[in-house]
This record gives C-alpha cells, sequence and structure tokens, in this order.
C-alpha cells in the first residue's frame, strides 16, 4: 500500500503475461542465489520471496479487474482487494495445511523455490494457451500455490534467521 500511494498503481498497465515473468524474475533470481550463495546486488533472498507474495497477489488483483477497468484506482479500493485475495488465499492455506499435514515444515526452503518455478512454467503454458486447460487449475489457483509458498518460505527464513 506504501508503493500504492507513492506510485499509483502503475501496475494495472502490466498485462497477466508480464506479471507472471516478474515473478519468474523474482523467483531465478532466488534459486540462483541459493546455488551461488553471493548477492552482487545486496538485495536479499527475503525481500525476493516478499516481492513473489506481493506480484502473486497484484497478478489475482489484475485478473479480477480486466483489461477494461480504469489503469487508475483508488487506493483504498486497492485495499480491499488486496485484503480480499490475501484473505482467500490464507483459507486456502489452511484448508491445505489441514489435507498435507503442514509437510511443508519438512521441506528444504530451495524446494519451495523450485515449486514456485515450476508453477510459474505452468502459468506461461497456460497463458501461452490462452487460458484453456484440459485437466489443470487456471492461473489464479496457481497464483494462490505460489503465495503460499512464498509465506512458508519467509516462515523458514525467519526461524533460521532467529536460530
Amino acid at each position: 500500500m506504501k508503493k500504492t500511494r507513492d506510485y499509483g498503481t502503475a501496475w494495472r498497465i502490466l498485462r497477466p503475461q508480464s506479471i507472471t515473468d516478474q515473478i519468474f524474475i523474482k523467483a531465478q533470481r532466488i534459486r540462483t542465489l541459493e546455488e551461488k550463495k553471493i548477492s552482487k546486488v545486496g538485495d536479499d533472498i527475503t525481500g525476493e520471496y516478499i516481492g513473489i507474495v506481493n506480484y502473486c497477489v497484484i497478478a489475482m488483483m489484475q485478473l479480477e479487474c480486466g483489461p477494461e477497468m480504469s489503469t487508475e484506482l483508488n487506493p483504498d479500493h486497492v485495499s480491499e482487494m488486496f485484503d480480499a485475495k490475501v484473505n482467500e488465499t490464507k483459507e486456502l492455506m489452511f484448508a491445505k495445511n489441514h489435507d498435507y499435514g503442514e509437510a511443508w515444515r519438512d521441506m528444504r526452503i530451495s524446494s519451495l523455490t523450485d515449486l514456485i518455478l515450476m508453477k510459474l512454467l505452468r502459468v506461461k503454458q497456460i497463458e501461452d494457451n490462452q487460458g484453456l486447460t484440459e485437466a489443470s487449475e487456471g492461473v489464479k489457483a496457481n497464483y494462490q500455490d505460489m503465495l503460499n509458498y512464498a509465506v512458508f518460505a519467509l516462515i523458514k527464513l525467519n526461524v533460521h534467521h532467529s536460530k
């Protein structure tokens, strides 16, 4: 919301495919940093995961708004949409955690990164197919999964850093 107040809703100009590519850039950078262990730019993995969370929410908002809605949105409306998408995704996370027994707690952070990258490749394929799928979930479900994987990674990074 701070960036919305600073920049307005400039992200509205992005096509969904461009948002997917922004998430891909962040996830690929995380993987590179995990493998090389050195950052020459200075930004850390935590910031990149936060970026993935925010871009996933932006992607879901963009899907809801569609291209016909105004580029500049009222910050209060953006805040309401943002909270709605986060809450919906959080409820999904709780349901899946119940069914999967919180398996993410025993996963490596690098596996969460790889799952995000896999979901991104799926979203790219769905986008390239103009949204048509035969048996799989749509792009929104994949954004929700990526958002939750990024949150799990952030939790694990915080736990790791606090030890």
